[in-house]
Formats: structure tokens, sequence, C-alpha cells
């Protein structure tokens, strides 16, 4: 089996739709979809996914089934700089690399800043989603890995986001979200691909064979947006914050 996960293009959030980048970028990743033989597309009930998957639905005159828990991943964290609610995927390298608890997959939302959060509840409730739609697949998870009765060769595609993407690979991969949060670029509209591996019959688990890749965008000269990512120096007028 396959998995594909597409980050939505270039978003708008002002309006949750797409900048005119985006309509490009998902235009571009429309001519790498449609030709797949793909068994399932499910979405994000957010607008800049919705509108990254209709440009390809349209084309393929197929629909999504939209899925509630592949909305961007929310669980605000208490900013200590700020005294306000942030996103619990962003915090400054001295900060979480100087925690041990982060790069374990089974402690990481234990950290107080992360459990006052109540993040491990929603990582739960996208591990349960992710599980109950591979289940429907025919994968059942026992433990670190997967049953499977009969393996299949379906594909299927999510439209989502970044923050929940790197909480799915996760949970399937075994890794704590927080590193792939902090050390994963996923840029707009990229495309992280994973296959199932049955070695031993009845008993799966789960092989990366790409990530945030954008080589649609690159195959027509279009260059990726910048949303993903940080200055590369300090002294750049890259993005800081």
């Amino acid at each position: 089996m396959k998995i594909i996960i597409i980050r939505h293009a270039d978003p708008d959030y002002t309006i949750d739709s797409l900048t005119p980048k985006g309509w490009r970028e998902a235009e571009l990743l429309s001519h790498r979809i449609v030709p797949m033989d793909v068994q399932a597309f499910y979405q994000s009930p957010l607008g800049r996914a919705r509108d990254t998957a209709s440009v390809s639905l349209k084309k393929m005159r197929r629909t999504a089934e939209t899925l509630d828990w592949l909305r961007e991943f929310h669980a605000p964290v208490l900013d200590e700089l700020t005294g306000e609610r942030r996103i619990p995927w962003d915090q400054f390298p001295q900060k979480w690399t100087s925690i041990p608890e982060y790069y374990d997959k089974d402690q990481w939302a234990n950290v107080p800043l992360m459990a006052e959060g109540n993040v491990g509840q929603e990582a739960a409730r996208v591990y349960a989603g992710l599980d109950a739609l591979l289940s429907r697949h025919g994968y059942e998870r026992s433990g670190n890995l997967y049953h499977t009765q009969k393996g299949n060769t379906d594909t299927i595609v999510l439209f989502c986001h970044f923050g929940v993407e790197c909480v799915m690979l996760g949970h399937l991969l075994g890794i704590s979200p927080v590193v792939l949060w902090q050390g994963f670029c996923a840029a707009p509209s990229s495309v992280t691909t994973l296959t199932s591996e049955e070695r031993q019959e009845g008993i799966a688990c789960f092989r990366m064979s790409s990530f945030g890749d954008i080589s649609h965008l690159y195959a027509k000269n279009e260059e990726p947006a910048f949303a993903a990512r940080f200055c590369e120096t300090y002294d750049s007028d890259q993005r800081h914050d």
C-alpha cells in the first residue's frame, strides 16, 4: 500500500485559501497526481487544503472524503516570552534541543509545555484517526507494527498540513514529532510518499521513500515558496520569526 501525504500549496492564511502562487503550485501538482491510479482521496476540512486538492480532483472527476483529524494540528501552547498561545511546533533551537524528552517518541508530549497545552491528547486523536483509516484499507495497528490479512497495492492520497503531517509520520515511523517539526521542511505543495513493507506474511510496517518532494515545481521552473523555511543566516533579510 502506498500513502501519499501532500501539504497544501502556498497559503493565504487570511482567507484560508491559496495565494496566486499557490494556485499555480496546485496546477503543477495536478500534473503529477492526475496520472496516478488512486484508490481514495482524503482531505482536511480547511480551505487551503481543499483548494489544493480541488485542482487535481476536478481534472480526474473525483471527490475526496473530508476527515476532521486531517485539519492542521491544533493544540496551542503558552509562549513564555509573549504570554500568548501559539503553535507547538515552532520553538527556538536552543529551547527545544535542551530537553531530552523531546527526542523520545513516548515522552515528548509529557514535557510541561506540551502537557499544559493538551498536545498529547490532540496527537492521540490524530493517531486514532490515521489507524482507523488504515484499518479501512486492511492494515490493523498492533503495537508498533500493522497486521494485515491480505496486503494490497492501493494508493491513497491525503491533502493536509505540515504540522499534522509530522504527527502522522511520527506515528508511522516511531519518531518524536518534535524532531520532525523542528528538523524537517515540507514546502507548500510538497509530496511525501510511504510504502508498506510486508517481508513476513501478515506483518507490515511503512517505509518513507521520499519526503517533501517538489520536483513538480522544479520541472516547470517554479520556485518553491519560502513559507516552510527560516533565515539561512542571521544577518539575512529572510524570515526570522
